[in-house]
């Protein structure tokens, strides 16, 4: 819990307590003062409640990131080992993949320049 969260409900209540004397001895300025604190104790403790969420959405995060590093590692090896299989299994179908990947990035790189857009001329 934030420190502010603890700050922002103690002048949340003070506020609260001030209002209410206020309000029982009718004087306007004291009621006024703790509407005032209880307003600024709200504030605070929405502020203080803002930075632990934000704390433990990035501490999930990194959380997050860190199984999924820690995890890739075996999947791109067993990637690996299931490909060099199916590559030994079927070497022909292999080879027409590679040489349609190799055609089509090919086609991709060759196209023709683009040309610029005619001009017109106004004779008038």
């Amino acid at each position: 819990m934030d420190k502010d969260r603890i700050a922002g409900s103690a002048k949340d209540f003070a506020g609260k307590v001030e209002g209410s004397v206020g309000d029982i001895a009718g004087d306007a300025k004291t009621q006024a003062e703790g509407r005032v604190r209880e307003a600024t104790g709200a504030a605070q403790n929405l502020y203080g409640q803002a930075k632990d969420t934000v704390r433990e959405t990035t501490d999930a995060a990194a959380s997050y990131a860190k199984d999924t590093y820690e995890n890739s590692g075996d999947t791109f090896r067993d990637s690996a080992q299931a490909i060099a299989k199916k590559v030994q299994d079927n070497p022909l179908g292999s080879m027409l993949i590679a040489g349609g990947i190799g055609f089509a990035l090919a086609l991709l790189m060759t196209r023709p320049p683009r040309r610029p857009p005619p001009r017109w001329r106004y004779y008038g």
